[in-house]
Protein backbone atom coordinates (compact mmCIF):
# COMPACT_ATOMS: atom_id res chain seq x y z
CA UNK A 1 0.00 0.00 0.00
CA UNK A 2 2.67 2.41 1.00
CA UNK A 3 4.37 1.64 -2.74
CA UNK A 4 1.81 2.55 -4.56
CA UNK A 5 1.09 5.89 -2.43
CA UNK A 6 5.18 7.00 -2.86
CA UNK A 7 4.75 5.75 -6.66
CA UNK A 8 1.43 8.10 -7.06
CA UNK A 9 3.22 11.05 -5.40
CA UNK A 10 6.25 10.48 -7.46
CA UNK A 11 3.97 10.70 -10.65
CA UNK A 12 2.15 13.97 -9.11
CA UNK A 13 5.42 15.63 -8.73
CA UNK A 14 6.66 14.47 -12.12
CA UNK A 15 3.78 16.22 -13.24
CA UNK A 16 4.02 19.24 -11.43
CA UNK A 17 7.76 19.81 -12.29
CA UNK A 18 7.17 18.89 -15.94
CA UNK A 19 4.14 21.78 -16.36
CA UNK A 20 6.16 24.35 -14.37
CA UNK A 21 9.34 23.76 -16.67
CA UNK A 22 6.81 23.32 -19.64
CA UNK A 23 5.23 26.75 -18.55
CA UNK A 24 9.02 28.56 -18.13
CA UNK A 25 10.14 27.59 -21.35
CA UNK A 26 6.69 28.49 -23.25
CA UNK A 27 7.10 31.97 -21.51
CA UNK A 28 10.95 32.36 -22.46
CA UNK A 29 9.68 31.37 -25.89
CA UNK A 30 7.13 33.96 -26.33
CA UNK A 31 8.86 36.69 -24.60
CA UNK A 32 12.06 36.16 -27.09
CA UNK A 33 9.67 35.84 -29.91
CA UNK A 34 8.01 39.50 -29.57
CA UNK A 35 11.25 41.00 -28.30
CA UNK A 36 13.41 39.25 -32.16
CA UNK A 37 9.85 40.83 -33.61
CA UNK A 38 9.97 44.09 -32.00
CA UNK A 39 13.17 44.61 -32.78
CA UNK A 40 13.39 43.60 -35.92
CA UNK A 41 10.31 46.02 -36.96
CA UNK A 42 12.22 48.78 -35.07
CA UNK A 43 15.19 47.98 -37.40
CA UNK A 44 13.20 48.13 -40.31
CA UNK A 45 11.22 51.41 -39.15
CA UNK A 46 15.03 53.26 -39.01
CA UNK A 47 16.41 51.51 -42.12
CA UNK A 48 13.10 53.36 -43.84
CA UNK A 49 13.71 56.71 -42.27
CA UNK A 50 17.27 56.96 -42.86
CA UNK A 51 16.43 55.84 -46.70
CA UNK A 52 13.98 58.87 -46.09
CA UNK A 53 16.28 61.53 -45.10
CA UNK A 54 19.17 60.37 -48.12
CA UNK A 55 16.42 62.34 -50.23
CA UNK A 56 16.99 58.84 -52.45
CA UNK A 57 16.23 54.81 -52.05
CA UNK A 58 19.13 52.64 -53.93
CA UNK A 59 18.31 48.85 -55.15
CA UNK A 60 21.10 47.89 -51.33
CA UNK A 61 18.10 49.65 -49.89
CA UNK A 62 15.30 47.99 -50.89
CA UNK A 63 17.20 44.71 -50.09
CA UNK A 64 17.47 45.79 -47.09
CA UNK A 65 13.92 46.13 -46.77
CA UNK A 66 13.09 42.68 -47.78
CA UNK A 67 15.63 41.01 -45.47
CA UNK A 68 13.92 42.96 -42.51
CA UNK A 69 10.37 41.86 -43.97
CA UNK A 70 11.74 37.98 -44.76
CA UNK A 71 12.88 38.18 -40.92
CA UNK A 72 9.65 39.45 -39.68
CA UNK A 73 7.79 36.49 -41.71
CA UNK A 74 9.94 33.81 -40.18
CA UNK A 75 9.21 35.75 -36.66
CA UNK A 76 5.58 35.48 -37.75
CA UNK A 77 5.79 31.20 -39.04
CA UNK A 78 8.02 30.67 -35.81
CA UNK A 79 4.80 32.17 -33.50
CA UNK A 80 2.39 30.58 -35.47
CA UNK A 81 3.43 27.18 -35.81
CA UNK A 82 6.31 26.37 -33.16
CA UNK A 83 8.09 25.95 -36.45
CA UNK A 84 11.41 27.18 -38.00
CA UNK A 85 11.29 26.74 -41.78
CA UNK A 86 15.00 26.41 -42.82
CA UNK A 87 13.85 27.60 -46.01
CA UNK A 88 13.58 31.23 -44.90
CA UNK A 89 16.82 31.37 -43.68
CA UNK A 90 18.29 30.26 -46.63
CA UNK A 91 16.19 33.19 -48.10
CA UNK A 92 17.62 35.42 -46.07
CA UNK A 93 20.86 34.54 -46.67
CA UNK A 94 20.46 34.62 -50.45
CA UNK A 95 18.71 38.28 -49.88
CA UNK A 96 21.55 39.28 -48.02
CA UNK A 97 24.57 37.92 -50.89
CA UNK A 98 22.76 39.36 -53.43
CA UNK A 99 22.58 43.30 -51.68
CA UNK A 100 26.20 42.52 -51.19
CA UNK A 101 26.58 41.48 -54.70
CA UNK A 102 24.79 44.46 -56.03
CA UNK A 103 26.18 46.99 -53.42
CA UNK A 104 30.46 45.20 -54.51
CA UNK A 105 29.48 46.12 -58.29
CA UNK A 106 27.72 49.36 -58.26
CA UNK A 107 30.34 50.72 -55.64
CA UNK A 108 33.44 49.12 -56.44
CA UNK A 109 33.51 49.44 -60.23
CA UNK A 110 35.12 46.32 -62.76
CA UNK A 111 34.05 42.71 -61.34
CA UNK A 112 36.82 40.85 -59.83
CA UNK A 113 36.69 37.09 -58.49
CA UNK A 114 34.72 38.14 -55.58
CA UNK A 115 31.88 38.40 -57.57
CA UNK A 116 32.22 34.48 -59.02
CA UNK A 117 31.99 33.54 -55.53
CA UNK A 118 29.26 35.20 -54.41
CA UNK A 119 27.45 34.23 -57.57
CA UNK A 120 28.54 30.71 -56.76
CA UNK A 121 27.62 31.07 -53.36
CA UNK A 122 23.92 32.33 -54.69
CA UNK A 123 23.92 29.51 -56.55
CA UNK A 124 24.59 27.10 -53.87
CA UNK A 125 22.35 28.49 -51.42
CA UNK A 126 19.53 28.06 -54.06
CA UNK A 127 20.22 24.53 -55.08
CA UNK A 128 19.96 23.85 -51.03
CA UNK A 129 16.46 25.50 -51.06
CA UNK A 130 15.98 22.97 -53.76
CA UNK A 131 17.04 20.25 -51.69
CA UNK A 132 15.36 20.86 -49.10
CA UNK A 133 11.74 21.44 -50.69
CA UNK A 134 12.33 18.15 -52.85
CA UNK A 135 13.41 16.66 -49.16
CA UNK A 136 9.97 17.76 -47.51
CA UNK A 137 7.82 16.72 -50.39
CA UNK A 138 9.66 13.56 -50.28
CA UNK A 139 9.61 12.92 -46.47
CA UNK A 140 6.52 14.53 -45.15
CA UNK A 141 7.01 15.54 -41.52
CA UNK A 142 5.57 12.83 -38.84
CA UNK A 143 3.13 14.22 -36.75
CA UNK A 144 3.07 13.01 -33.08
CA UNK A 145 0.08 13.23 -31.10
CA UNK A 146 -0.55 15.48 -27.98
CA UNK A 147 -2.16 12.97 -25.39
CA UNK A 148 -2.40 15.88 -23.01
CA UNK A 149 -4.39 18.50 -25.16
CA UNK A 150 -8.48 18.72 -24.94
CA UNK A 151 -8.35 19.04 -29.32
CA UNK A 152 -8.48 16.00 -30.94
CA UNK A 153 -5.97 15.59 -33.89
CA UNK A 154 -3.26 18.22 -32.02
CA UNK A 155 -0.04 17.37 -31.75
CA UNK A 156 2.94 17.95 -29.12
CA UNK A 157 6.10 17.53 -32.01
CA UNK A 158 6.82 17.21 -35.54
CA UNK A 159 9.67 15.95 -37.18
CA UNK A 160 11.16 17.38 -40.46
CA UNK A 161 10.30 20.47 -42.64
CA UNK A 162 6.87 22.18 -42.65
Amino acid sequence: MKMNWAESLRHRVHALAESLGNLLVESFHYMALFAIGAVTAWAAVVAFLDMLEKGHISVDDILLLFIYLELGAMVGIYFKTNHMPVRFLLYVAITALTRLLISDVSHHGPADLGVVYLTGAILLLALSILVVRYASAKYPSAKIPDPHSPVKGAVTEEKGEV
